[in-house]
């Protein structure tokens, strides 16, 4: 997993380099992100010399807000709330109650992503903080393909530790005070624990079988998680571990 440092652009980083059976990840390939409305003209380039498509997460508020400023990039907009993000806060949501509603309620986004991931070509998934959308995204596509569990569990963990320390605080403040009845409200914004996403995964594992097998549920054939496979792995070199 590689941080790049992208001015403006919370958490960008290449997922590749995770160990996924058969092989790795492949590096170059699959990128993930906060939103890309605050970039400036260096960090856009540097975004258009990695990404070739871009798949943005969020909603159409979000988007008016904060629109993107890298142009050059086919873009595919893929909403995952299909409902207020203002409910999860109001009705006290956990973060892994959420993480269950996008894998019920938004099954079909999240299967065009994974095609346009399984497509080929260098994409970059964001939402707005990088964190809850995009890693459920990530860690499906990741999870899809046989990489090492625990490497895309510490993919999602170092969301939160990417996110500047002043941010979180005020964020936090600001979410307890607007929602003082809501014992998650904090962690909804901030926070990416490791065992929210070891849980979900393990939930999904629980209700599918397995990522691949709630994405054929879904709709996903054989051949296209198989172009999943060959986008996103780099098979082992038969050489290695042979003895001399």
């Amino acid at each position: 997993m590689g941080v790049i440092v992208v001015d403006g652009v919370p958490g960008f980083r290449d997922v590749g380099g995770i160990p996924a059976s058969g092989g790795v990840i492949r590096t170059g390939r699959l990128f993930r992100s906060g939103h890309l409305a605050a970039v400036g003209a260096d960090g856009a380039d540097v975004v258009r010399s990695r990404v070739r498509r871009i798949v943005d997460l969020r909603a159409d508020d979000e988007v008016s807000e904060d629109a993107t400023a890298v142009d050059g990039v086919a873009i595919t907009r893929l909403p995952l709330y299909l409902g207020s993000t203002r409910s999860f806060f109001v009705e006290d949501y956990s973060l892994g109650e959420i993480y269950a509603h996008l894998l019920s309620r938004s099954s079909a986004q999240l299967v065009e992503a994974v095609r346009i991931i399984a497509a080929g070509e260098p994409t970059l998934v964001h939402c707005t903080a990088g964190k809850d959308r995009t890693g459920v995204t990530i860690a499906l596509a990741l999870s899809a393909v046989g990489a090492d569990r625990e490497a895309v569990v510490a993919d999602y963990a170092l969301t939160a530790d990417l996110i500047p320390a002043e941010h979180r605080r005020a964020t936090s403040a600001r979410l307890a005070e607007k929602y003082p009845e809501s014992r998650h409200a904090w962690m909804l914004a901030t926070e990416s624990p490791a065992e929210v996403m070891r849980d979900t995964l393990a939930a999904l594992d629980a209700e599918w079988g397995s990522a691949a097998d709630y994405l054929r549920a879904h709709g996903v054939t054989s051949d296209e998680l198989a172009a999943l496979r060959d986008a996103l792995v780099s098979p082992a070199d038969p050489s290695e571990g042979a003895s001399s």
